[in-house]
């Protein structure tokens, strides 16, 4: 499960209107009733979910492209730009 920050007391939610493609809106239903929750948390526990996953493949990304400009290793550099462009790129 998501750790989710509480919002504070002087934070007010703001409404969003999402329209979502059945199948998905069938998925989100499905999890609330599993996890005895509203699809609202399970909307905002994905979001969050995926905004940290974006987040930490961002940093990754970074954090190999500092290797790739302190490795002077030519198989390091290699290696280090097969997993760059993998990233970028896709499989």
């Amino acid at each position: 499960m998501v750790h989710t920050v509480p919002m504070t007391t002087t934070e007010k939610p703001v409404r969003q209107s999402v329209s979502l493609p059945p199948r998905l809106a069938r998925r989100v239903r499905t999890l609330a009733k599993t996890q005895r929750t509203s699809t609202n948390r399970v909307l905002v526990e994905l979001i969050e979910s995926g905004i940290e996953s974006r987040e930490a493949e961002k940093a990754r990304f970074f954090e190999l492209a500092d290797q790739l400009g302190a490795s002077s290793n030519p198989v390091e550099r290699k290696r280090i730009k097969e997993k760059l462009a993998r990233m970028t790129f896709g499989e």
